[in-house]
């Protein structure tokens, strides 16, 4: 298993934007549940079968607003994945559990989770899978600050682990396009591809910034990427297929 099929999605809480209006008139929605919640994770849930890892934004982790169910949960389950992890970086309980998720369908060997620099509430959870040749493919999921000086630090934390691994994915909401002078700084110094400033994921209903990021090692080769018309946040997912270099392969394809 050389290759895999990757996919970014901030979900919004399960919360469907068409307009920015809606930020206004559904805001109640970030706090109370409603029925429609679980009917659009469900139709996310749908298009996530066909990738192999996805990375989560704005998943809750089971409180009022999401009626109690552990958002990250009950994609993994809806998606058939047999394995999900989720990182609370806010902890609003019971009404809100702010988190990054985790769906994959190799095991992972190793999972941690890093709290990011600036303001409480932002992570990056790393998952480890073992390869052949005795290092890790390391993936790690990230939802940046909105502030540029917290996101600034951030992403200078995020350049320092890069040096940790060989192998190494970052994908999620950057909060911050290619023209960035702070992201466009760790993709140098960190020596990572994938930055294309052609894939606009914010608004989705009308998408004009490249919020969203897979970013990966010099080691690993982009084969594709792309921005999916799937509008059920105010995101638009992105996803990558990456392929291992030639003589490396997972050890472990399935759980």
């Amino acid at each position: 298993m050389r290759q895999l099929n990757l996919l970014s999605y901030n979900v919004q809480a399960g919360i469907e934007s068409r307009q920015y209006s809606d930020y206004l008139f559904q805001s109640w929605k970030h706090l109370l549940p409603h029925p429609e919640r679980l009917t659009n994770l469900a139709r996310i849930a749908q298009l996530l079968r066909q990738f192999d890892v996805v990375g989560l934004q704005e998943v809750d982790a089971g409180s009022l607003r999401s009626s109690y169910v552990d958002q990250t949960q009950y994609l993994a389950t809806q998606g058939a994945f047999p394995h999900w992890y989720r990182q609370i970086n806010r902890n609003l309980a019971p009404f809100a559990q702010h988190s990054n998720g985790l769906l994959a369908r190799p095991r992972p060997a190793c999972i941690t989770e890093h709290r990011l620099p600036g303001l409480p509430g932002r992570g990056v959870v790393v998952a480890e899978f073992a390869l052949d040749d005795g290092e890790v493919l390391a993936i790690g999921i990230v939802h940046l600050a909105l502030g540029w000086n917290a996101r600034r630090l951030q992403l200078d934390y995020l350049s320092r682990l890069a040096q940790t691994y060989p192998y190494l994915v970052l994908m999620g909401d950057f909060n911050c396009g290619c023209n960035s002078k702070g992201l466009r700084n760790m993709v140098r110094r960190s020596g990572m591809r994938g930055l294309d400033c052609e894939l606009k994921t914010f608004p989705s209903w009308r998408p004009r910034h490249n919020l969203d990021h897979i970013l990966v090692s010099r080691p690993i080769e982009v084969v594709a990427a792309r921005v999916l018309d799937y509008a059920l946040s105010d995101h638009l997912p992105i996803s990558m297929r990456i392929e291992l270099p030639v003589g490396v392969r997972l050890l472990e394809s399935t759980a």
